[in-house]
């Protein structure tokens, strides 16, 4: 997949703000903190398109990354980040479950997980709710390169089993440093948005 174009095109916080032009969307969600940024720069491959912040919480709208006019990428607020409060934890909640619910362009949820760490009550509950829906899910653990090559098979068997993934959910270990599953995570859009392998 070439990139030759990409822009932010929208930031909605409700429905009746997503794009109407009817595009496939590959939705984003994880904790905060997790790489969202850096996996959504990696892939579009642009350096600091998505603003990598120090302080978790950033993200508060649905933020819609039109790429080559094709697809789009869309970035949700990343969960379970302490210093965001209640109230505001229960929008973004009900802003993604919103999307999630009516999204008909949705055609893949790429679920980050960072590598380092057994997942989060969170992450269960998100995979959890995604598998309800039926929505295709691809499990992305970031950070990989962060751990020993030695020890990342045992930390690969941890996260399954916590998730308890099924076997037609994809599985990719991924690093924005090194590169290391990147092709994994664009074979799958290009199968969707270009060869209609939906």
């Amino acid at each position: 997949m070439k990139i030759t174009n990409v822009e932010l095109t929208i930031s909605a916080v409700r429905q009746s703000q997503y794009p109407d032009d009817n595009k496939p969307e590959f939705l984003l969600v994880g904790r905060s903190n997790v790489g969202k940024s850096s996996f959504i720069n990696s892939i579009i491959e642009r350096k600091n398109f998505a603003r990598i912040s120090s302080k978790p919480g950033k993200t508060q709208t649905l933020n819609f990354y039109n790429v080559n006019n094709d697809f789009y990428i869309v970035d949700v607020p990343g969960y379970g980040y302490a210093n965001v409060s209640k109230e505001r934890q229960q929008k973004f909640g009900m802003m993604i479950e919103e999307y999630l619910e009516n999204r008909s362009n949705l055609k893949e949820v790429f679920l980050l997980i960072d590598f380092r760490h057994k997942p989060t009550q969170d992450d269960l509950l998100m995979y959890n709710f995604l598998k309800y829906y039926d929505i295709n899910v691809t499990v992305v653990c970031t950070k990989v390169d962060k751990i020993g090559r030695t020890l990342r098979e045992k930390q690969e068997k941890l996260i399954k089993d916590t998730l308890n993934i099924t076997e037609e959910d994809s599985f990719i270990l991924f690093s924005s440093s090194t590169k290391l599953g990147k092709n994994a995570v664009t074979n799958i859009i290009d199968n969707i948005v270009y060869l209609n392998e939906d």
